[in-house]
C-alpha cells in the first residue's frame, strides 16, 4: 500500500454535505441561500426584492402601473395562482400526514424495528438503555464511534511502525476530530432544529464505514482477535450511526414540510385578500383610486405581499431538495464527486491479503 494510496484513503470522494462552502463570498452567500438560512428571512429576502425589483423597472419605464384593465388581470390571475398554490400544499401536507397513519400491526412492527434499533445502540455503548432523547442518542452512538476508534488505535498502532498500522493511525485521528466537531454542535442546538441535522448529515460516517470495511478485510487473515474485533466493533458503530442520521434526516423533512404547509396557508389568506384589495383599487370607472405617485409602492408592495407563499415554497424547497440531492444515498454507496476519483482501486479476485472487500 503506496504512500499515495495512504493520503487517498484519508480523503472523502463523495459529496460535501452540509459544509459551509469556503469558495468566497458569492459561493457563502449560494449555501445560505441554500442551507444554511432562516428559511423565513429567506423567504421575505425573495419578497423584498420583488417588491424593490418592480420599483426599479417603474422608475426607469419599463413598467407602469396606470392601465386599468392590465392590474385587474393581474390581480385575477394572483388569486387564481395563490389558490391553486395553497391547494398543493395542502395536497402535500396531506400526503406527509398520511405517513403517520398506520394499522396495530403496522404499528407493532414499526416499533419492534425501533427497540431492535435502540438495544443495539446500548449494547454497543455498554449503557442499561439508550437515550430517549434523539440529540442525545445521536451523541451516545457519536462516544461509541469515538471509543471504538480509540481502541482500535491501540490494538495496532501501539508498538507498530508499520505502513498500516500509521493509515490506521491517521484514520482514527481524523475519526476523532470529527466526532469533537459534531459534539459541539449537538452541545448547541436542540434537535428538530436545521443545526442538528446538518451536524448529523455532515458527517462523514458513509466514508470512514467503507475505510474501515476496506482496511479490515484487507487484512483479515494477519489481524490478531482483538484487532479484528475492534475493527468489528466500530464497523457496528458506524453502521448505527448511518441509521440514525437517514432516520433524523427523514424526520427533519417531514417536520419542516409540515411547517412550510402552515407558514403557506397562514399567508395564503392575505395573499388573496391583497389580491383581491388591487383589484378594488382600479375597480373605479375614474382610475385609481390613489395618486400616481403613490401607486407603485402600492402595487409593488401587494404584489410583495401575494408572492410570499410563493417564495416559502422557494425557500423551503431550496433547502429539502439540496439536502435530499446530497444525501441520495445510504451507507457507502458514496455520490462522486467525480466519476474517476476514488481510492482502493480494485478488480475481480484481487485480494492483498486473503480476503478481498
Amino acid at each position: 500500500m503506496g504512500s499515495s494510496e495512504s493520503d487517498e484513503t484519508l480523503e472523502s470522494y463523495g459529496a460535501e454535505i452540509g459544509v459551509e462552502e469556503r469558495g468566497g463570498p458569492v459561493a457563502r452567500f449560494r449555501e445560505w441561500v441554500l442551507v444554511e438560512g432562516n428559511r423565513l428571512l429567506v423567504a421575505v429576502g425573495i419578497a423584498a426584492a420583488v417588491f424593490l425589483l418592480l420599483l426599479v423597472l417603474n422608475r426607469v419605464g419599463i413598467v407602469a402601473f396606470v392601465n386599468d384593465s392590465s392590474i385587474t388581470r393581474l390581480a385575477g390571475g394572483m388569486i387564481a395562482g395563490t389558490f391553486s398554490l395553497v391547494t398543493l400544499v395542502v395536497s402535500i401536507n396531506q400526503l406527509i400526514l398520511s405517513q403517520e397513519f398506520a394499522s396495530a400491526e403496522d404499528a407493532r412492527t414499526q416499533l419492534d424495528g425501533v427497540m431492535e434499533f435502540r438495544n443495539k445502540v446500548a449494547d454497543t455503548a455498554k449503557v442499561p438503555a439508550s437515550p430517549a432523547s434523539p440529540a442525545k442518542l445521536l451523541d451516545l452512538i457519536v462516544e461509541s464511534i469515538r471509543h471504538n476508534a480509540r481502541i482500535l488505535q491501540e490494538e495496532l498502532v501501539v508498538g507498530a511502525d508499520d505502513e498500516f498500522s500509521q493509515l490506521v493511525d491517521a484514520y482514527t485521528n481524523r475519526i476523532e476530530e470529527s466526532t469533537d466537531s459534531i459534539d459541539d454542535v449537538l452541545e448547541k442546538t436542540k434537535f428538530g432544529t436545521f443545526e442538528t441535522v446538518s451536524a448529523a448529515v455532515a458527517y462523514d460516517s458513509a466514508w470512514q464505514l467503507y475505510v474501515a470495511r476496506n482496511l479490515r478485510n484487507r487484512r483479515a487473515d494477519s489481524l490478531s482477535d482483538d484487532a479484528a474485533e475492534a475493527f468489528d466493533d466500530l464497523i457496528d458503530a458506524l453502521e448505527q450511526f448511518s441509521v440514525a442520521q437517514e432516520h433524523f434526516k427523514t424526520t427533519y423533512l417531514q417536520r419542516e414540510l409540515t411547517r412550510f404547509s402552515q407558514l403557506t396557508v397562514y399567508t395564503g389568506v392575505p395573499a388573496i385578500l391583497s389580491a383581491m384589495f388591487l383589484g378594488f383599487v382600479y375597480a373605479d370607472f375614474g382610475g385609481p383610486t390613489v395618486s400616481a405617485a403613490s401607486l407603485p409602492f402600492l402595487v409593488s408592495g401587494v404584489v410583495a405581499v401575494v408572492v410570499t407563499p410563493l417564495a416559502l415554497l422557494v425557500s423551503y424547497i431550496l433547502r429539502t431538495a439540496t439536502v435530499t440531492r446530497r444525501t441520495a444515498s445510504v451507507g457507502p454507496m458514496l455520490p462522486q464527486k467525480d466519476p474517476e476519483a476514488g481510492p482502493f482501486s480494485v478488480s475481480y479476485g484481487e485480494t492483498e491479503s486473503g480476503t478481498g472487500d
